[in-house]
């Protein structure tokens, strides 16, 4: 859809189906030190066009091409350094960090990226400097959403 603001000038809107989700971890995930470990945000707070899957392979699958924005926050139980990322399609695509402290140990991380609608997809990542890290539970702690913000 094209709307003219002053006749010249046109924005397009994502369509009116345009696909936006929301999730958390609501239980604990072990997490290997060192490694870079898929993060499962298993509870749903919305996924309006049914494309997140919060039971097998925990990744954001939209059904429309377009540029999303995509967040996620990983927080883990110990206090070492946290690393983020988001991995598009398999692969590292976006990284943000936090250096351990005496009190903050999450980081988290925000990105445009472009879905074609079909095969792209997107997922969460964390790692952790700690050992015997598990990952913080809670919905304003370890969570992963996004939302289209403009068709292809």
């Amino acid at each position: 859809m094209t709307m003219s603001l002053d006749g010249t000038l046109g924005i397009t809107l994502p369509a009116a189906a345009a696909p936006a989700f929301s999730a958390y971890c609501s239980s604990g995930q072990s997490i290997s030190s060192g490694t870079f470990t898929k993060i499962q945000y298993q509870t749903k707070e919305f996924d309006t066009n049914s494309n997140y899957d919060n039971a097998t392979n925990y990744r954001f699958t939209p059904t429309v091409a377009g540029y999303y924005q995509i967040n996620g926050s990983f927080e883990a139980v110990n206090n070492c350094a946290a690393v983020v990322s988001i991995y598009k399609n398999g692969s590292q695509y976006k990284q943000s960090a936090y250096p351990a402290s005496t009190y903050f140990y999450s980081a988290t991380v925000s990105a445009i990226v472009y879905l074609n609608g079909s095969t792209d997809y997107v997922e969460m990542y964390g790692f952790s400097g700690g050992s015997s890290n598990t990952t913080q539970t809670g919905i304003y702690l370890n969570w992963f959403n996004g939302a289209m913000i403009r068709s292809a």
